[in-house]
C-alpha cells in the first residue's frame, strides 16, 4: 500500500530529504503533548543542541498523546512571527475515515491540516482558500465539496486532492506537498521540482516536521 510505504520512508529522522538550500527543521513532542517545530536559528535549537541524545534531526522526543499544537516559525531576519496552539483531536474520526478511504497516512492528512489552518474550520486565507484543509473555491467545486466549512467534507476533499497529487507525482512527497501549496503549474514551471518559492519550501518543511511529530505521538 502506498500509504504504508510513505510512513516507513518518512518515519526515520535521517531518511527525510530536503531541498539543498533549506535550513534543517527540527520537531519534537514535549511532555505536555505540544508539537514544537523550529530551525537551527532558534533559541530552542541552541538550548537542545547541548543535549545530543534529544536533538537529532526530525523527531527528538515523543509522548503517547498529542493534545495541541504550537508552532513558531522564523521568517527572514525577524524571530518567530507566526504561532498557534489548538487541539485537532475532535477531527480525528474524519481524518481516520479519509486516510482509509484514500490510502494515505492519517498523520500526513493531519499535518497538512495543521499547517494549512491550525485546525480552524472557518479559516479563510488572503487568497481565498477555505476551511481546515484550505481548499480554493475552484478546487472545492472540482472535488464536489458542497460545504467547504463542514469539517467532514473539507477533510475528505483535501485528502482526495492530496491523494490525486500523490498519484500524479508517483509518490514524491516533496512535489505532492509543493503542488498542494503552490499548485501543479508552479511545480511544472520549476521543471518538476520543488519551486524556488520561500513560502512553499517553508511549507514543505513544516508539514514534514509535523508529520514526523504526529507519527511519534501515535
Amino acid at each position: 500500500m502506498r500509504g504504508t510505504a510513505l510512513v516507513l520512508v518518512i518515519a526515520g529522522a535521517a531518511a527525510v530529504p530536503r531541498p539543498a538550500a533549506a535550513r534543517n527543521v527540527y520537531s519534537y513532542v514535549d511532555q505536555d503533548g505540544v508539537i514544537r517545530v523550529f530551525d537551527e536559528s532558534s533559541e530552542e535549537y541552541s538550548r537542545l543542541a547541548h543535549r545530543p541524545q534529544r536533538a537529532s534531526r526530525g523527531r527528538i522526543i515523543s509522548t503517547p498523546q498529542l493534545h495541541r499544537i504550537e508552532i513558531q516559525e522564523r521568517i527572514g531576519p525577524e524571530q518567530a512571527v507566526w504561532r498557534y496552539s489548538r487541539s485537532g483531536k475532535d477531527y480525528d474520526p474524519h481524518v481516520q475515515a479519509a486516510a482509509q478511504k484514500y490510502d494515505l497516512p492519517a498523520a500526513l492528512i493531519k499535518a497538512v491540516m495543521a499547517a494549512e489552518s491550525a485546525f480552524n474550520p472557518r479559516a479563510v486565507s488572503r487568497r481565498g482558500a477555505q476551511g481546515l484543509m484550505q481548499l480554493m473555491p475552484e478546487t472545492a467545486r472540482a472535488l464536489m465539496v458542497a460545504d467547504v466549512f463542514d469539517p467532514a467534507q473539507n477533510i475528505d476533499g483535501g485528502a482526495r486532492h492530496l491523494r490525486q497529487l500523490w498519484v500524479q507525482y508517483d509518490g514524491d512527497l516533496y512535489r505532492t506537498l509543493s503542488a498542494y501549496n503552490a499548485g501543479a503549474e508552479a511545480v511544472r514551471r520549476s521543471g518538476g521540482k520543488v519551486p524556488r518559492i520561500g513560502e512553499t519550501q517553508d511549507y514543505v518543511k513544516r508539514v514534514l516536521a509535523l508529520y514526523q511529530a504526529y507519527i511519534g505521538s501515535s
